[in-house]
Formats: structure tokens, sequence, C-alpha cells
């Protein structure tokens, strides 16, 4: 094989090597530290012997991205206020024919199984991303995590259920959720209280996401009033030279507030269809920074 042909070989796969490093960790920045230490491993390995690019590929940066949140882990790092993962693009386009598995590869991107997935330990993570995200065989990811098949299925279930426990599912379609974010975003940009209160479930929850670099509420906001009054209350505020976009992030739409030509703010929202359940607010500008690139 040769250098080029390494090199495109590479390049072909580095998406799906960036989704699993996404998914493992929650930050785009160290998805991308993890993929270009692939990089390094696989332009320096003996690939005369390699007869499955992909799976090579695939084991290394899920044992790259291991040994990464287990490093995170160790550091004990406090985290000002609630933490949600670094928004994340997510616009499949052609790539992904098939409904059904684009469904599933939105959902394991979500924030709210993204937050989940930070309660499992690196094993269990690694297991359950490469199983229920990309479908890979318990034999597989066994050989990829040098584990027993027995132990990585124990490690399966345990995360399955782990995850099922603390993640309500809601089935909404496509276009309903758009239509939802829509109208929340035209309700919360006019201050239209009785708006908000139409669209909020009475046990709507707030999570803000600032890192205690700008201005978010340090704790999780409960309830339709205290959500409602929050959003018309930063209306009232206003934001300078403020500009609005809808985009595709975490797998389903998401409110781009830009400020200045900046990013400052990216909200998005879970629904069960009617009612929107939760409201995930990204203002730590770390966490926004590569959005300016966005076309």
């Amino acid at each position: 094989m040769t250098a080029d042909t390494a090199t495109t070989l590479f390049e072909e796969h580095r998406p799906a090597l960036l989704g699993v490093a996404y998914r493992m960790l929650g930050r785009a920045a160290d998805a991308e530290d993890v993929v270009q230490d692939a990089w390094l491993r696989w332009s320096g390995a003996d690939r005369t012997e390699v007869r499955d690019p992909r799976g090579f590929l695939v084991r290394i940066t899920t044992r790259l991205a291991v040994d990464r949140l287990r490093q995170i882990k160790a550091r004990g790092e406090t985290y000002v206020g609630p933490w949600l993962p670094e928004p994340y693009v997510t616009d499949f386009g052609d790539t992904v024919t098939d409904s059904a598995e684009r469904a599933v590869l939105a959902d394991s991107v979500s924030l709210a199984v993204l937050v989940v997935l930070e309660t499992l330990s690196p094993l269990e993570r690694a297991v359950f991303v490469l199983r229920e995200a990309f479908g890979y065989p318990y034999a597989d990811i066994a050989a990829m995590l040098d584990r027993g098949e027995a132990a990585v299925r124990q490690l399966g279930a345990r995360a399955r259920r782990h995850v099922d426990e603390r993640r309500p599912r809601y089935d909404v379609d496509p276009a309903r959720r758009r239509d939802l974010t829509e109208r929340f975003l035209d309700a919360a940009a006019g201050g239209d209280l009785a708006g908000l209160m139409e669209l909020l479930a009475p046990d709507v929850r707030l999570v803000g996401d600032s890192g205690g670099k700008a201005r978010a509420p340090l704790r999780v906001l409960d309830g339709a009033d205290h959500v409602g009054r929050f959003f018309v209350g930063v209306a009232a505020k206003g934001v300078p030279d403020v500009s609005v976009r809808m985009v595709e992030l975490n797998g389903g739409p998401a409110v781009l507030v830009m400020s200045g030509g900046k990013p400052d703010a990216v909200v998005q929202i879970d629904a069960d269809g009617d009612r929107i359940r939760t409201v995930y607010v990204v203002r730590n500008p770390d966490k926004l920074a590569a959005l300016t690139a966005l076309p």
C-alpha cells in the first residue's frame, strides 16, 4: 500500500472515525485530536497485513478515545454549572440514505444521550457506541478492545440498561421537531410568555452550559413558568448585533445565535411531539468556537 493510498483510505474513513471519537468524548476538539493520533499510528503502521482498513482504524480510534476518556476522568476537573457536550455538526446529507440508520446515528449523538454516556465507564461507553451507533458485532468489539466476548456482552447490556433508565425516549418526527423549534424561537425572541407557555410542558427543564464564562443559569431550571420567564428576560435585555439561523447539530435542528458575527449561543429542544420537555442552551465560548466556520 503506497503512502498516497494510505492517505486516501484514511480520509475516506475520517467521518466515521470522528463519529466514534466524538460519541466517546462529547468534545469535538478532543475527537479531532484522537483522530489525528490515529492518523499518526496508521501512517507509521505496517499496513501489508491489514485486510480491513476501516476496522483497523476504528480499533485504533476507539482505544485512543478510551485512553483519553480515562485521562479526563482521572483529572477530576470541576466544571462550573451544568455540563453539556460540545455542539457537533451532523448534516448527514447524502452520506446516509437509509432512514432507520439515519435515525440511530442521530439519536446516538443527541445531547440527551451524550449527557447519559458521561456517566458510563470508558469501556461501557466504547461498547455502547460501537454496538448501538455503528452496529458492530460483539465479537468484533471484543477484538477491538482486547476483551472476551462474554465480558463485552455484559458491558453492553449494562450500558444499554443504564441509558434506558436515565434517558426518556421521545419519538418525534423530524419535521415536527423543527416546527416546534421554529415556533419556540419566534416566541422566545418576541418575549411572548403566553406563546412559550403553550409550547412548554409543565415539567420542562432548562439545562444551560456556560462553564462560568458567559451568562447562563448555573443550575437546571424546572417548570414552564421558570423557563418561560427566563427567555422573556433574555428577550428584554437583548443581544447586541444579533442574528439567528437554524442549523443541524447533534442529530436535530438547533438555533445558532450570533452576536457581532461570532457564535453566542446554541439552543436545542427535546419534545414529546406536542410539548417541549427539555431546552438545552450552550453558551460556553470554548464549545462554540468551531461553529464560526459554518457556511
